[in-house]
């Protein structure tokens, strides 16, 4: 199969949901309309992965395995990290890039 028409199965942790209802839920209480506009972003970029996962950069730090995951920036702030195993892409966490590192879910 040509990898251009390939599409992978984009699986989202568990608290990575969490961590976005909370963000949301922080935004909204600013603006709805801003908050409405982060989740399409974030559901749009999600949904790119499915197709194109390779296409954005490695995420590579000192905490975590060498090339194992990618990053994808939506709404100019939030960092989407995920990992592909296959036919798989992991979503591992949505990170607000504006915290230090120390916030991230992927740090066990």
């Amino acid at each position: 199969m040509d990898n251009s028409l390939k599409e992978y199965f984009v699986i989202i942790a568990p608290a990575v949901n969490d961590r976005v209802a909370e963000h949301i839920e922080f935004l909204a209480r600013v603006s709805e309309k801003t908050a409405k506009r982060l989740l399409n972003e974030m559901i749009a970029g999600v949904r790119s992965l499915k197709t194109l996962p390779y296409r954005n950069p490695l995420y590579n730090r000192p905490y975590l395995p060498l090339d194992k995951y990618r990053y994808l920036i939506v709404f100019n702030r939030f960092r989407i990290v995920y990992q592909i195993d296959g036919d798989y892409v992991f979503v591992d966490d949505i990170q607000d890039c504006r915290q230090d590192d120390d916030k991230s879910i992927l740090i066990t």
